[in-house]
């Protein structure tokens, strides 16, 4: 029996370049140019599958989706948009469409899509739950996160490479993942390994996998990342840790779509989305010898920039909603933050960016039996993660040490710490961020708070003092003074 298809579209265009795109898949196509209308036919139990733009005359799409998925729960609804932003298809998948297309878009990707719906009729994406929150990492209203989501919105609908940058903890892997779960490879696997995790003589094993007797131990076939992502999206972190050897390989497949195993002779065809990502500058490690540029300009199809927590802080109060709420999920008794206490945070230079966040956040519900987490005890916690940095305790108590003589044998330490490796790229910055809060609260705390001797102590203008402890969240201890 012929499919019939409920297209709704208040552009005269559009319905016609549909209804003859269809009619001549085969399928009877039955067009309107407003909601009411659509959700009369499928009130009266008819068409199999609907095609709808998001914005009617009368009605929006979203607020009749909810309607439709109650009456006709199986019943699989396309929605498209020319509001091409990632929260306009996240809200899609949310109110239970079956996909999102943003306009303008491939009639034959359409038409594929309407025959898998038609032949899955159950099989859906899965749903946020009402306040988006689930598993979902891409929270916050601001500019910067703004425009993360229009070009994510943009890249839905393709293959192309994306090279993710962003300081640690930005949260890069969460948006790639992001990414595949609301894009056409989202019913593929994902699969997300870590360069700078596994030890380097291993890493073409564990991305192309090994034949039986490749090298030594190697007594079983074994596949590889590719292989295991085949169909969906293999997620390459901290890139800028490949090994030359495996960059060649890697590129290879990059430039003719195949690859080897370890120790095999035939060719594999493969078909992946790579989406890289790192905190490195990878133009320095071109220039050091340590990276291709080939391969960099091959992965760096479209670059997408993570910002660090410290530049978006007006998504700070979203984000540690969001974290309570993934907390109460968790067993752990709700919690609220007083405004003060939020404004502490926003202030806060977060070294760790949103990672640190989350972990602050978590501690604070587990460990503080209070309702309300006020500025004191997120005050109290700062200084404590300040104080426990292995680049801030300088240990220098006994005064045996010039200042400069601590932090080099700090710093020492800290880079002896990561063994044959580095520590993550962004120290100069952050070591300055670590310092800066200890300086001025240790200033603060001789002078018994007197904001005038600390400026001077300091060698700062009392308006920059000032502006600095309401950015860092310095508590000012006061006594009988005047400030």
């Amino acid at each position: 029996m012929t499919a019939t298809i409920l297209v709704a579209d208040d552009d005269a265009a559009i319905r016609t370049v549909l209804n003859q795109a269809l009619s001549r898949a085969g399928y009877d196509v039955r067009i309107t140019s407003n909601a009411a209308t659509l959700w009369r036919w499928i009130s009266a139990g008819e068409g199999d599958l609907v095609v709808t733009d998001v914005v009617m005359p009368d009605e929006n799409a979203f607020d009749l989706l909810p309607r439709i998925k109650k009456a006709r729960p199986d019943l699989p609804v396309l929605v498209m948009s020319a509001q091409n932003t990632f929260m306009t298809a996240i809200k899609a998948s949310e109110k239970g469409a079956y996909d999102y297309l943003p306009k303008p878009f491939d009639l034959t990707e359409l038409i594929a899509i309407i025959g898998r719906a038609l032949a899955e009729p159950k099989r859906r994406p899965a749903r946020l739950d009402d306040d988006m929150q689930d598993g979902m990492p891409l929270v916050g209203r601001s500019a910067a996160m703004q425009e993360i989501y229009r070009v994510l919105a943009r890249l839905m609908q393709t293959d192309l490479t994306l090279m993710i940058t962003g300081e640690s903890g930005t949260g890069k892997e969460l948006v790639a993942r992001a990414l595949h779960d609301y894009g056409k490879r989202r019913n593929g696997p994902f699969v997300a390994i870590n360069m700078a995790a596994i030890p380097r003589d291993l890493i073409e094993s564990e991305l192309f996998g090994h034949e039986k007797g490749a090298f030594t131990g190697a007594q079983t076939r074994s596949t590889g990342r590719f292989e295991q992502a085949e169909g969906g999206t293999l997620f390459l972190d901290e890139i800028g840790d490949m090994p030359m050897d495996a960059q060649t390989r890697l590129l290879r497949v990059l430039q003719q779509g195949e690859y080897t195993t370890v120790g095999g002779r035939t060719p594999i065809r493969t078909d992946v989305r790579i989406v890289a990502a790192t905190n490195k500058d990878l133009k320095t490690s071109i220039n050091q010898g340590l990276f291709r540029e080939d391969l960099y300009y091959r992965l760096n199809v479209v670059p997408l920039r993570l910002p660090p927590l410290r530049d978006r802080a007006e998504d700070i109060p979203d984000l540690v909603r969001h974290f309570i709420q993934q907390g109460e999920k968790e067993g752990l008794d709700p919690k609220r933050f007083d405004n003060e206490g939020l404004e502490v945070m926003k202030a806060y230079a977060w070294p760790g960016n949103v990672r640190e966040l989350e972990n602050v956040v978590r501690r604070l519900m587990a460990l503080y039996p209070q309702d309300v987490i006020s500025r004191e005890i997120v005050e109290q916690e700062l200084r404590a993660d300040i104080s426990d940095s292995p680049i801030t305790k300088v240990g220098v108590a006994s005064g045996s040490m010039t200042i400069a003589q601590a932090v080099e044998e700090n710093m020492r330490s800290y880079f002896a710490s990561f063994g044959d490796g580095l520590p993550p790229s962004g120290l100069y910055e952050r070591v300055l961020a670590e310092m800066e809060y200890p300086l001025i609260l240790a200033a603060l705390t001789a002078t018994r708070g007197n904001q005038i001797k600390a400026a001077d102590l300091l060698g700062l203008n009392r308006n920059t003092l000032r502006k600095k402890i309401r950015e860092l969240g310095v508590s000012v201890y006061r006594s009988s003074r005047s400030a």
